[in-house]
This record gives structure tokens, sequence and C-alpha cells, in this order.
């Protein structure tokens, strides 16, 4: 959802529906005049500048997203907690440092994503030591998100590695923490939630909440080009596919023209005035992410692609936000049975 797809507009509706509307800082300074030339002051502008839009526009509860493997999440963390923005969350790497950025008297919540019960419990004692203070809640996300992934290759297909699992393996994780100092660390589902039957289930497993992306993409309220939500539509099941980004991670997208060109070894031309990602081998990618995600974002696929959730295909149309809001709760409500665990 970063890199302009999902901004102040699909944030504040989102927010209107009493869900929360995350904005995402990837890439928000993209329409920046200065955006190449001054790449630091440029994000730092936008994200303050779409936080306040954000804000005018609901009175609801408003995220953002911030990638600990940004060259510059220092700078736009500092800037959310400036602006006191409702919550941050923050995955690809954990967020060890994170707490070092809160105000006194801040009420900002901080949300560490992270792929496995582990990495969960390494960063809470970390919090812990360090800072004093524990996660207000914790992202799991599994492998069928869209974008950037935290799992090899070789998990991601993995059974042993469904959302259920690494689901369950937090919830333990969390429960150690909440029974050792008292406080409850909700613990929110993500990564192929489609349905409102998906949301019900991981509810039912303990779970406090889910959060989805993938399905928010095509409504009107959605920040992205048109063009970008076709795409969504158009797709079929076996153009989704795992990419090798030049972050060093695999990725989930939507097949097209520019990526089999990429995987023929057709290199695209690499221009990279800032160095946005810390693991990007940019002195030697074949081609620069960034530009990839902002031009198809814009709608320009012959110099992009999407990036989109395992069931993107399953998309058919582009809806308003509350409809989808709407459908999301009949489904939800459809798969209640009196028999359903209660944990």
């Amino acid at each position: 959802m970063g890199v302009g797809v999902s901004l102040s507009r699909l944030a504040s509706a989102v927010a209107n529906e009493g869900a929360v509307g995350v904005i995402a800082a990837a890439g928000i300074g993209m329409r920046e005049v200065d955006f190449y030339s001054n790449y630091l002051q440029a994000n730092t502008r936008a994200l303050r500048r779409e936080i306040r839009k954000a804000r005018s526009m609901t009175s609801g509860i408003l995220g953002l997203n911030i990638m600990v493997a940004f060259t510059n999440f220092s700078e736009l963390a500092a800037t959310a907690m400036e602006e006191r923005v409702d919550i941050i969350f923050s995955g690809a790497g954990l967020p060890l440092n994170l707490p070092k950025f809160r105000l006194a008297g801040s009420k900002t919540k901080l949300v560490p994503i992270v792929s496995s019960g582990r990495a969960a419990s390494l960063l809470c004692k970390h919090w812990l030591a360090k800072y004093d203070y524990l996660p207000d809640a914790i992202v799991v996300e599994g492998p069928k998100a869209g974008g950037h992934l935290g799992f090899k290759k070789e998990h991601i297909f993995n059974p042993e590695y469904a959302l259920e699992n690494l689901a369950r393996d937090v919830i333990e994780e969390t429960g150690v923490f909440a029974i050792r100092y008292g406080k409850k660390i909700p613990v929110i589902a993500a990564g192929g939630i489609y349905t409102g039957a998906d949301i019900r289930k991981f509810m039912d497993m303990g779970a406090d909440g889910v959060q989805m992306g993938t399905r928010f993409v095509a409504t009107d309220e959605c920040d992205a080009d048109i063009e970008f939500k076709k795409m969504y539509i158009d797709s079929k099941a076996e153009d989704i596919v795992i990419i090798d980004s030049p972050v060093g991670m695999p990725g989930r997208a939507i097949r097209n023209k520019y990526i089999d060109d990429v995987s023929s070894g057709i290199k695209k031309p690499v221009k990279c005035p800032y160095h946005c990602i810390i693991t990007c081998d940019h002195k030697n990618a074949p081609y620069c992410i960034a530009n990839a995600l902002i031009n198809a974002q814009k709608g320009h696929f012959k110099n992009g692609f999407a990036f989109a959730g395992a069931n993107a295909h399953k998309i058919s149309e582009i809806v308003s936000l509350k409809e989808l809001m709407k459908t999301l709760m009949v489904e939800y409500d459809e798969t209640f049975s009196p028999s359903s665990p209660i944990i």
C-alpha cells in the first residue's frame, strides 16, 4: 500500500468508517518538486502535509506505516511523533529503537510488524530492557501479503509458515508478557486476509484484529491512479508472482511486461539520487524499485509494476469504501456460529 497507494484520502475514509486508516510513508514525497534533489526534506514535508490533510477529513483513528529499512526512518518517525499520529506501524526489519522517538506525554501507540513469535518476543524484551516499554499491539504478517515479504523464498508457500501458525505463535508469546507484566498486547493478523469470513477465522483464533490492504486498492477512495486499480481487476491467479527485489527481499506483484523484461535480463536505466532503502544494492540493481512503484501509482506501467497480495485476482470491480466495509461486515456476520470458539 506504500508509494502513494494509501495516503490521506484512503486513510481518512477508512477512519471515518470506524477502522484504523493507515497512511504509508514509503515514497510519500514522490510528487514534491524537489523529491530527487532534496529527498529527505521532500518526504518529511509531504508526510507532515498528508497527516494534517487526513486530520482535516476525519476525527477517526489514523495510523502511519514506516519501514525500518528506510534510510530516513528516524526523520519520518520523529515527524510522525511531532504530528501526534495515533499509531505508528513499523516493519521490514525490527523497529528496535522506535520508542526513543516518543515525546513527553505522547499518546502515539507503537505497533511493530513481525513475522514470527520469536521476533515478537525478542522485540518485547529489547523494548523493556532499553525503554521500559512494551508494544501497544503487534501485527503478525504472513507470507500471503503484498509487496516486500519478510520470508525466504522457500518459506513463502510452505504450510508451516501459514499465517494461522504464525498468529498462534505470536499470541502465545505475547501472552507470556501479559502474565508477567500485566499488560495485554493485542495481536493483529495480516497477510492474505480478504473476506469477512477470514476476519472471523482469525478473531476466533484469538487475534484482536486484522490488517487488510489488497482489497482496499479497488475502492473509489484509494489514492492510486485508476489504471493501478484496473491492474488488480484484470489480473488472474497466475499473474500474481514472486519477484526478486533490488532491496534483497522477495516481493509479491502482478506480472506485466516490465517484470518480464527484468526477469529476462533486460536492465532498466537506474538513476539513484538517493539511497532510500538501506538494504538496496543500488549500484548494481537492474532497476530502481522506487521509480517502478512511483510509475505504477501514476498508472504508467510501461515503466513500473504493481505490488499486490495473494488474493488480488479475486477483485472484480471498483467500489466505494463504504460499500466495501458493509460487505466485510455482512460476510463477517454470515459466518457466525454459536459453536464458534471463544478465546
